[in-house]
């Protein structure tokens, strides 16, 4: 063989090695950039947590790998055991419906059974019961399927269906989620409709089985959303049921609670909107917000470990029931006892002759019942009194509980040291012992809101609950704590809880306050450093104490001295 011959031969072989080394070269190229494409989009499905959005982008990935002109994807509905449709493509027909569009797929689910046995008729349902991948050249010439609904589709659009690839979603458990449905290859030279390559099929397996998984955990976190909405939901009403039961423990409360929340709120809405002063950098978050607002529902829940007869002591003589009858029946037994006594005298002094004597003994008689009386009725008077316990009234009190009288040859007390002690409280109703046991539920409070699990946004909620009867200069409870250590939410709901409580209308101890007499003793609180006076003044400044009045008070109430400046 000549030297030519031998050239031209080894030339020719050449061109054909470079030629499939670039055939093989440009295929691994491409097939590297699918998979790059691939992984892109398999972090992009991961990072949707929006199921409409992230249905949207499966199944244009999808028709964008397979060049497809239409796509439907499906979910299986398990407990209606059909397949829900979620998205409906069409390019030509510039159909969308379903997913971002807004517009709903107004087609009927693809039933998974018909009368109790699985439906293997419609292609979708046997992709979902087998797992399998169908790829179907022309519908129109397939056998065992109905295609009824393609067909039908066809007529009333012009449209044609032709090539089909359907594809199960299945997730890490190998469980089927949903169907892919792509329609009609596009040959991108040709621009003619042409059956699926295989070597597509296998990159729409891939993509499937990373838009499943994606699926999957875009609906746990969506379901788990749904969760924690129904789980706040039923927290918050839990709050708002246990605030209801505690203020519905006293006759004179109710209500309390919420109006205080309601205050609460008022004033931290007030902070969040203004934009000079002391608070014009102070902004709570919609998380803080949430916080105080549930701090202030369960800002008396240690009260339910109050008795109620504390809670509810209306005169200075109740317990369990108002002993002011006791006392009443016993001085009234105490006139007996001395007019028994009188007639017994009587009697001895006409045996002895000495009936000049009655008319002396009987207005001695007289003038000890008028005053046994009238001591009855100035310890009516001081139990039921709404006004301070002067120096004056105390020495009378205690003249009477200085007196005895003798029943069945026993001496006793006009009064019994307990009822003495109550008796000579100076102002309300409580003794210093009740007084503890009322300010003991800011201690109960902070130790069972403790005991709750709450989330970190919620995780101050016992600070400021238990303390709103703190005071700035160190000398409130539970814990005495000075300004430095007192979160403004708790001082802000310290105003709304005296501010309440102040003006409140249904406490049998007091008469209903007048609002100008409430805000001055904000105002001597703000003095004497137990309340901020930044809130205050925006309190006062923002017309909140009347916007509150108007809806709570009495007319009476609100007097035209208060300016709402």
């Amino acid at each position: 063989m000549s030297n030519s011959k031998t050239y031209s031969r080894n030339s020719r072989l050449n061109k054909l090695l470079n030629t499939v080394v670039q055939e093989v070269q440009h295929y691994a190229e491409s097939q590297i950039a699918h998979i790059q494409k691939l992984t892109w989009i398999g972090i992009a499905l991961s990072a949707e947590k929006d199921i409409n959005t992230l249905l949207e982008r499966i199944i244009d990935q999808a028709m964008e790998f397979t060049n497809a002109d239409a796509g439907t994807l499906y979910t299986v509905d398990n407990e209606a055991k059909c397949l829900q449709f979620k998205i409906l493509k069409n390019k030509t027909l510039n159909t969308h419906m379903g997913g971002t569009s807004g517009a709903p797929v107004n087609l009927p689910p693809v039933p998974l059974e018909v009368d109790g046995q699985p439906n293997f008729a419609n292609v979708s349902s046997q992709a979902a019961l087998t797992g399998e991948i169908i790829n179907i050249p022309d519908v129109y010439e397939a056998v065992g399927f109905d295609f009824t609904g393609p067909k039908k589709y066809d007529a009333q659009t012009g449209y044609r269906s032709k090539s089909m690839l359907v594809i199960p979603m299945k997730n890490h458990r190998d469980e089927i989620i949903g169907v892919v449905q792509l329609l009609n290859a596009v040959d991108p030279d040709s621009g003619e409709v042409v059956p699926f390559p295989k070597e597509n099929v296998e990159l729409i397996i891939g993509l499937t089985s990373q838009a499943a998984v994606a699926l999957e955990n875009a609906q746990l976190i969506h379901d788990l959303q749904e969760l924690n909405e129904q789980l706040k939901e039923l927290f918050e009403a839990f709050i708002e049921t246990i605030a209801t039961a505690i203020d519905e423990k006293s006759a004179y409360t109710g209500g309390h609670i919420r109006r205080v929340t309601e205050l609460t709120m008022m004033i931290a809405e007030a902070v969040n909107q203004t934009t000079e002063g002391p608070f014009a950098q102070l902004q709570f978050s919609e998380d803080e917000m949430e916080e105080l607002r549930i701090a202030a529902w369960l800002h008396d829940v240690g009260k339910i470990a109050t008795p109620e007869y504390v809670v509810d002591k209306s005169h200075k003589l109740e317990t369990i029931f108002n002993r002011i009858d006791l006392v009443t029946t016993r001085f009234d037994l105490i006139k007996q006892i001395k007019e028994t006594e009188a007639l017994q005298k009587k009697a001895q002094l006409l045996e002895q002759g000495k009936s000049d004597q009655v008319a002396e003994l009987e207005q001695r008689l007289q003038e000890e019942l008028q005053s046994i009386e009238s001591d009855k009725e100035f310890i009516v008077e001081c139990n039921t009194s709404r006004e301070k316990m002067t120096p004056e009234k105390q020495e009378r009190l205690n003249q009477i509980a200085a007196k005895t009288y003798f029943l069945n040859g026993v001496e006793h007390p006009y009064l019994t040291d307990d009822e003495h002690k109550n008796l000579s409280i100076v102002y309300g109703t409580l003794t210093d012992e009740e007084r503890q046991v009322i300010q003991n539920h800011a201690s109960v409070s902070i130790k069972m809101l403790k005991k709750l699990p709450f989330p970190e946004h919620l995780a101050r909620v016992p600070e400021i609950a238990g303390g709103h009867h703190e005071k700035l200069d160190g000398t409130g409870y539970p814990n005495g704590l000075t300004e430095a250590e007192l979160p403004i939410q708790a001082r802000i709901m310290a105003i709304a809880d005296i501010f309440e409580a102040l003006t409140a209308k249904d406490r049998p101890y007091k008469e209903p306050m007048k609002l100008s007499k409430a805000v001055q003793i904000l105002q001597f609180m703000c003095r004497d450093r137990h309340i901020d006076e930044r809130i205050y003044e925006l309190f006062i400044q923002q017309g909140l104490h009347l916007q509150y009045a108007l809806r709570e008070l009495n007319k009476e109430q609100i007097d035209v001295n208060v300016n709402p400046a």
